[in-house]
């Protein structure tokens, strides 16, 4: 038998094309095989295909980013039922209904829509531009007459189109649910859900348990935060009518790929894709403070490097003892009993999140801020009132649980107090006016003598700082010689308009990170060199006292374990370090959030512990200063490109003395989870300080999970706490020998 020779010459040519062509529809008589066949949107945009999540043979329908080299699934079909092997079939039936079975057995369905409310003649299903999956008629493209539709069952991620809450005709749901892990799609245990009640909010829970919640939608953005409100990268929606109550959000340019995502521990944060990576963009949970109900009832929580809580003016704390161990969820009670009936008024509290809706009512019929009062004031369960621009008049009874302050934004709050309340509130302004008249001139003398004082000590540095404030030159390469006490520092300065030029005017796409201190923003220099930078927000809590002191220590520092300071800015208020841009980040992204593109081997793991370790040791030992740096945790350690560790964030650092080995502080700063129980409840720290918080990081890096927030269904300790017990367990169990 003879063979045209042309026939060998078309075979790849037609595997080529069977394998490059795409579509974005099926019909009743096709199927999608799992053998790297897949569905392709008009523009390329969205891609649907069986795939096995990173370090799985498990196998799943799913739909990701088609521009996005990293494959990023945002919504799977058989999240909760996978394949076991590479025999997956996706198809519809001749009456609109999808199914995925497999080859080995077709009778058995693996995943159904179960679509039974209606048929459809000419049935087709079909991947649209938005990532949206539908079953339609393929002769009608109207979307109300979708007869299924992926973004009606959102998974962990909302993309442009879909929507987060309620149909309220319908009563139906629209809310995200987290994965199991990273490599395992199926429900996890924490859902992001709309509320309802009163004025639209979000509440994040674990279980039946609220971790989180957003604060009410006030028109611009949820309780005041300054996150998820119109810049650069999308605009948020939220629609509350009669009909309708959701949050979405649509990219201001086609061009931005970007996703809201709820991750498996519980993290709900802003995704964008820029430069080959995901940048974090806006993160619901931004401190401490906004764990549910961190300071209980009446309790307010303010954020400044760590938690602080105070109670609203008029209460105290419910348990003192509590309180100084810093366990403030027991909240606050009034100082004086409220008696409805006796003269009363309203205190005012300004930039706050609104407290939990769960005990909360709108009045319609009152218009106005006195009308909304004079409403309050007839009903003697009413605690609290608030006015906004889309429900009008809001009403508190009972405890007001969930309040913190905000440095910008957030909205007012007023309070029902007893007028023996509003009178020392009174009094003590008087007392304030009183005191600070007779004490000025003692001030003012004081001033001046401590001016000179401090004037004489640091006046070089002080000079050089005022003159890159004043003078706006625009040399970043210029080293200032500057003397702080006996020593020579040489600091380069950079010029407000380059490092605004530099990161792009401080754009969203440029955020590379958040902390207690303020954002950090990627940043290139007209010479081509890539840098980071860090500025500090007025209401960080560090001043100009923890901005020098950072300056003066790393400046100090060389070592291949730290952090590597270029310069800094002082412009007015501004306040700026600019580092060395790390291409990895920080060593929390991958021992917290791994993926397959940011897990870590062992070896790499022993090699991070090990650089942490040198860096920590040259601080305590090998330095000219003994220095305690008070704050080391996992966002504090940098990764270069070689994933090299490097401690930084400096600000909170002290300098020993060489016979001194432990100091005290009323002033107790860092992260709770990392702090020592000492420097904690006593504000003792030393050394040991840091290496408590070193052995915490080590636990992390090893397990790869957080100490605060750690879960485990048997106790309700922490990683420490977990490890523990674990330790314990086995030297007590017959396997210690």
């Amino acid at each position: 038998m003879k063979y045209d020779p042309t026939f060998f010459v078309f075979i790849p040519i037609f595997f080529f094309f069977k394998s490059s062509i795409a579509f974005d529809s099926l019909a009743p008589n096709q199927t999608l095989l799992d053998n790297n066949t897949t569905l392709v949107s008009a523009s390329q945009t969205f891609e649907l295909g069986f795939f096995s999540p990173w370090n799985s043979n498990s196998r799943y329908i799913g739909i990701w980013f088609k521009k996005v080299p990293e494959q990023t699934v945002v919504w799977v079909a058989n999240n909760n039922n996978p394949l076991t092997d590479s025999s997956g079939i996706l198809t519809i039936t001749p009456d609109g209904n999808i199914i995925i079975t497999s080859n080995r057995n077709q009778s058995s369905i693996i995943w159904t829509a179960n679509i039974t409310s209606r048929t459809v003649s000419n049935p087709v299903l079909q991947i649209l531009e938005s990532g949206n999956l539908v079953l339609k008629s393929s002769t009608d493209n109207n979307p109300d007459n979708y007869v299924w539709q992926s973004f009606d069952y959102p998974r962990d991620t909302l993309i442009p189109g879909m929507k987060l809450g309620w149909n309220l005709r319908t009563n139906e749901e629209l809310y995200l649910t987290s994965r199991r892990s990273s490599q395992d799609p199926s429900t996890g245990d924490y859902t992001y859900r709309m509320d309802r009640r009163g004025l639209p909010s979000a509440f994040l829970r674990r279980g039946s348990q609220v971790q989180f919640r957003s604060g009410p939608w006030d028109g611009v953005r949820f309780g005041g935060q300054p996150v998820m409100r119109k810049n650069t990268v999308y605009n948020p929606i939220v629609v509350f009518d009669s009909d309708n109550l959701y949050y979405a959000f649509e990219n201001v340019d086609a061009s931005i790929i970007s996703r809201f995502v709820m991750n498996e521990s519980g993290l709900v944060q802003h995704l964008t894709w820029s430069q080959d990576h995901w940048n974090s963009i806006a993160t619901m949970q931004l401190d401490s403070c906004d764990y549910y109900a961190s300071c209980g009832n009446f309790g307010v929580c303010t954020f400044s490097n760590s938690l602080s809580c105070d109670c609203l003016s008029g209460f105290v704390p419910r348990q003192i003892q509590a309180w100084a161990r810093f366990d403030r969820s027991a909240g606050c009670i009034r100082r004086t009993p409220l008696n409805c009936s006796t003269i009363t008024g309203f205190r005012k509290f300004s930039r706050l999140k609104l407290p939990d809706p769960s005990n909360f009512s709108v009045n319609i019929s009152a218009m106005n801020l006195l009308e909304c009062e004079a409403a309050c004031s007839r009903n003697c369960s009413c605690v609290a009132y608030a006015m906004t621009q889309i429900s009008g008049c809001m009403e508190w009874f009972g405890d007001l649980l969930d309040i913190r302050k905000y440095s910008e934004g957030g909205q007012d709050l007023y309070v029902w107090m007893p007028a023996s309340e509003l009178d020392s509130s009174n009094k003590s302004k008087r007392t304030a006016v009183l005191a600070s008249v007779a004490g000025i001139s003692f001030l003012v003398l004081l001033g001046v003598i401590s001016w000179f004082a401090y004037r004489k000590k640091t006046a070089n540095l002080r000079r050089a700082f005022a003159d890159q404030a004043n003078q706006g030159h625009d040399n970043p390469n210029q080293d200032i010689n500057q003397s702080i006490g006996d020593e020579t520092l040489e600091l380069p300065l950079f010029s407000f308009v380059t490092i605004s030029t530099a990161t792009n005017e401080f754009s969203f796409t440029n955020k590379i990170g958040q902390g207690g201190f303020g954002p950090v923003y990627k940043g290139v220099l007209p010479t081509g060199k890539e840098i980071a930078v860090k500025r500090l927000s007025k209401d960080s809590g560090q001043g100009l006292k923890e901005f020098k002191n950072e300056v003066i220590l790393i400046v100090k520092l060389q070592h291949r374990n730290l952090v590597k300071l270029l310069g800094c800015c002082i412009h007015g208020e501004e306040r700026m370090l600019v580092y060395e841009y790390m291409p990895n980040k920080s060593l929390d992204l991958f021992i917290f959030n791994q993926t397959k593109d940011t897990t870590l081997s062992w070896q790499k793991r022993f090699d991070i512990i090990a650089g942490i370790a040198q860096g920590l040791l040259y601080l305590h030992r090998d330095s000219r200063l003994r220095i305690i740096h008070r704050d080391l945790k996992a966002s504090n350690i940098l990764l270069d490109k070689d994933m090299n560790p490097k401690i930084s964030d400096f600000g909170l650092a002290r300098t020993f003395g060489g016979d001194q080995y432990e100091e005290n502080t009323k002033r107790v700063m860092g992260t709770y989870g990392y702090m020592a129980p000492e420097y904690a409840i006593d504000g003792l720290f030393s050394m040991k300080s840091d290496v408590f918080s070193f052995g915490v990081l080590i636990l992390e890096i090893v397990t790869g999970k957080k100490n605060r927030g750690f879960h485990h269904p048997d106790h309700d300790l922490n990683l420490l706490g977990h490890v523990s017990l674990n330790y314990n367990n086995f030297f007590t169990s017959d396997k210690a020998y």
